[in-house]
């Protein structure tokens, strides 16, 4: 068994989140469905772009502002961005996280997104009880990866840096957390090549489950 830590705090948008569901809401406004992961990372790039560069803005306004940039009327774009309330966990989540609470592990959550809605989705989910805190970039005003963001999330935590774990499935999340002190565990659902080029996850399991039986 790994060293489990004192609290964990997930990531949401695709690591409990399964956002596939919104490709059926681009075909239903006119788009293809593989716009969605690219609107997705533009999504990112810009919420990083400006957090690099000094500013902030909240996810919601980023992701309009690309959808319209994609040709959409506000209708549509409300389509779309309505999904988000609709999506469900993937299969591992519940048990991985009962798992964990079960373990004596506090639960956070910390998003780039906006923690009402990671908690309307937890809620109907029957999994807002085992989170002490919704958390999103607007208390740091910085996305992540920017260690502020990390920062944060363990200061409302109250504990160390390294006694809080950060799950995720996106390589860039891990990296960033690491560097901030935190335990970066990964998930790799995707069975996909971690970059070279980012530190090595301290942690790695193929879904959540596997992670909580590796620390409980």
């Amino acid at each position: 068994m790994d060293a489990r830590p004192q609290v964990v705090i997930f990531d949401v948008n695709e690591t409990l989140t399964d956002m596939e569901p919104l490709r059926a809401r681009f075909e239903e406004v006119g788009l293809s469905g593989e716009q969605m992961t690219a609107w997705f990372a533009s999504v990112l790039r810009d919420g990083f772009a400006l957090t690099a560069a000094g500013g902030y803005a909240e996810f919601a306004q980023i992701a309009t502002d690309v959808l319209k940039a994609l040709g959409l009327e506000d209708k549509a774009i409300g389509h779309v961005l309505s999904g988000f309330a609709e999506l469900r966990v993937h299969p591992d989540v519940p048990a991985g996280m009962r798992a964990l609470r079960e373990a004596g592990i506090r639960l956070f959550t910390m998003t780039n997104g906006a923690a009402a809605m990671t908690q309307g989705i937890l809620r109907r989910e029957g999994l807002l009880d085992l989170v002490e805190a919704t958390l999103d970039v607007s208390g740091p005003r910085v996305w992540k990866p920017a260690g502020a963001a990390y920062e944060y999330a363990v200061a409302q935590a109250g504990v160390d840096p390294g006694q809080a774990a950060l799950v995720a499935v996106h390589p860039w999340d891990i990296d960033g957390a690491q560097r901030a002190g935190l335990i970066g565990a990964y998930l790799d659902r995707r069975g996909t090549a971690y970059p070279s080029v980012m530190s090595t996850p301290h942690v790695s399991a193929p879904d959540l489950r596997a992670l909580a039986e590796r620390w409980t």
